[in-house]
């Protein structure tokens, strides 16, 4: 029991300082005059996946041993696993919830298309790299992943230019709630600051994580792979709501598939860093799962030239496939 509260205890300074790290990276958005496409799928990304990053960084380094490798791999894959499937879920029942219909989403299908590409080649390539010979080839695949981020980044702030800014209604700086325009120091100290708080609140979430599995007699890898992303994603997935229900589909699409494109090449490319990478049966079922999720949304996007919340239930699907698979191995 003891154990478990320290789990609720740190997913709660996690989520506590990814809340920070991502008010602050919007303020730095609208401090650098960043376009909504930016800061949508780039920088509130990149915030929202802080938790995802952090937690299989300090395992990896703190613990040597095979159990903080899987405490690694699981939050790696579990992270685009959650927003390939459950997210787009909670999204498409939202939609239909607000709206009581089944009609075409307001989204731009140059931009869903634009990510679900990087995420389908890039995630195929992270798992591929798994069945690679040696681990020299594997250390190659990194600089393509790497580099394949960089040119999204580039085209996405490429094409983000003249979109209209979507901070007007942004809530005050956490660390200077007075002021209208605060100053840049401030912002990046308050960036800084949740940086520190996710590392404390990692570094106690892989203590007690194992110490759960392995009481409770469940593998280290399905507990993080399941329980890591739920919580760490909420923040996420509540914006995507609240944008859905302002009538803002392709933000909230775009907080989502942003995600992805950044949780499928950077946290992939540490993985194969810093660990041997090599996938068991359970975290390959979940990536070809989520490589499904997507590529069955990307089809509907060619197809229809946009999304309906009925389709996005799809990934509601997929998700209890891999439910089924965990209850029906362990």
């Amino acid at each position: 029991m003891k154990d478990i509260i320290l789990l609720v205890f740190s997913l709660g300074i996690i989520l506590m300082g990814a809340e920070i790290f991502t008010n602050g990276i919007e303020w730095l958005g609208k401090r650098l005059r960043l376009g909504e496409g930016a800061v949508g799928s780039i920088l509130a990304a990149v915030g929202t996946a802080l938790p995802e990053t952090m937690i299989p960084i300090m395992a990896i380094l703190s613990q040597s041993d095979t159990g903080g490798h899987d405490v690694g791999i699981g939050a790696i894959l579990g992270a685009p696993f959650m927003l390939g499937t459950l997210a787009l879920f909670v999204v498409g029942i939202s939609v239909l919830l607000f709206r009581r219909h089944n009609r075409s989403m307001n989204i731009k299908p140059k931009v869903m298309l634009r990510d679900l590409k990087f995420f389908l080649i890039v995630y195929s390539l992270a798992i591929i790299a798994s069945f690679l010979p040696s681990h020299s080839l594997k250390l190659f695949t990194i600089l393509i992943l790497i580099g394949a981020y960089l040119t999204y980044v580039y085209e996405t702030i490429k094409s983000s230019h003249g979109e209209v800014d979507f901070n007007e209604d942004l809530p005050p700086c956490y660390f200077a709630r007075r002021c209208k325009e605060p100053r840049l120091i401030i912002i990046l100290g308050q960036i800084v600051v949740a940086l520190l708080i996710i590392v404390v609140g990692a570094k106690m979430f892989i203590d007690s994580v194992q110490e759960v599995a392995w009481s409770a007699g469940i593998p280290v890898f399905v507990l993080t792979l399941i329980i890591t992303p739920v919580a760490t994603e909420l923040p996420e997935k509540f914006n995507s709501i609240l944008w859905v229900r302002r009538g803002k589909d392709t933000l909230a699409m775009g907080n989502i598939t942003g995600a992805m494109v950044f949780q499928s090449s950077v946290i992939p490319a540490l993985g194969i860093a810093l660990t041997p990478w090599v996938l068991e049966p359970l975290a390959l079922a979940s990536a070809l799962l989520v490589l499904a999720s997507a590529g069955l949304q990307y089809v509907f996007l060619l197809r229809n030239r946009t999304l309906y919340p009925a389709g996005l239930l799809f990934g509601g699907v997929f998700y209890a496939v891999f439910i089924f698979l965990v209850v029906k191995g362990y």
